[in-house]
């Protein structure tokens, strides 16, 4: 190899890692300087990030971050890199990432042009719209069948935001319960307390496989939005990081091991209580994969 081919070898090495290519910033230069990386993680986000029945964090969302942890302790060269676990809410998220607590946000976050103005995110791992649950004995069925009743959603969400739209603008006159979480929220429905619970429809059918009586409930057809993309959530104006993060992820989900491991979560017997979500990874969601994208727009998937 000549010189010429050996500086433009060493120099392409230098591009695809970070720690070479310039003094590292923001999110890396503190993983760097403590030796530690922190991942949020919600505990009824199901599949996505949620406790198991030993109260462990598991979940699709934290085993696609612990993707991007060895992609950081490869560039890094940390081997030994300290990985911290702190549970966040939908309230919670967006400040715990803006104030340095959480380094990624692994759970079931949407990724929209609202939030990108706080924080930022990687590429899809999920698409997903918002619907609601209700008990079949409500007789319930259309959003616009909810006239007149309690109806729940979770507080900082997207979905308690686009029930409050629709419901003004169809006069509906539907009394708004705000719950701190997804657990919470589906057991109002479960106790009678609100008639429906509006979240996004994979959280729905994880939360109705894993109620008591599962063949009690049904999921709308009726949804509040189009098929809005699920994301890892890292901070804002943090290039460096980001790349890292993009590439990680991108890498990820074009291998078999992408795949692989979303049949492991919406094909295969989860915990606690083994039951299969039967999500067929295809269509939009495939392409998706193929190729991956950190756009907001539900309309570029």
């Amino acid at each position: 190899m000549g010189l010429r081919s050996l500086a433009v070898g060493t120099f392409a090495l230098c591009l695809a890692a970070t720690a070479c290519a310039e003094p590292l910033t923001g999110t890396l230069k503190k993983i760097k300087e403590t030796n530690s990386i922190t991942l949020g993680y919600r505990e009824s986000s199901i599949p996505f990030s949620y406790l198991d029945d030993q109260q462990r964090p598991i979940g699709y969302a934290l085993e696609i971050c612990y993707q991007i942890v060895d992609q950081v302790k490869k560039e890094l060269t940390l081997p030994n890199l300290e990985v911290r676990l702190n549970p966040v809410t939908s309230a919670t998220r967006i400040p715990l990432m803006a104030n340095g607590t959480i380094d990624l946000e692994c759970g079931s976050t949407t990724n929209n042009e609202e939030r990108r103005r706080q924080v930022d995110f990687t590429n899809a791992h999920f698409l997903t719209a918002s619907k609601f649950v209700a008990k079949k004995a409500a007789g319930v069925a259309t959003i616009d069948a909810l006239k007149g009743k309690s109806v729940a959603s979770t507080s900082g969400t997207t979905n308690i935001k686009q029930l409050n739209e629709f419901n003004a603008s169809r006069k509906l006159g539907i009394t708004i319960l705000p719950a701190k979480d997804h657990a919470e929220g589906f057991l109002m429905v479960e106790t009678d307390r609100a008639t429906a619970f509006v979240m996004d429809d994979i959280l729905l059918a994880g939360l109705v496989a894993n109620s008591k009586n599962p063949n009690e409930y049904i999921i709308s057809q009726d949804a509040f939005s189009l098929a809005e993309p699920y994301a890892i959530m890292l901070r804002r104006d943090d290039p460096q990081f980001k790349q890292l993060v993009d590439r990680a992820t991108a890498a990820f989900f074009k291998s078999p091991q992408g795949p692989k491991l979303f049949r492991k979560w919406f094909q295969s017997p989860i915990p606690p209580r083994g039951v299969v979500l039967n999500v067929a990874l295809d269509g939009v969601l495939k392409r998706a994969f193929e190729n991956p994208s950190d756009s907001s727009d539900p309309k570029a998937y």
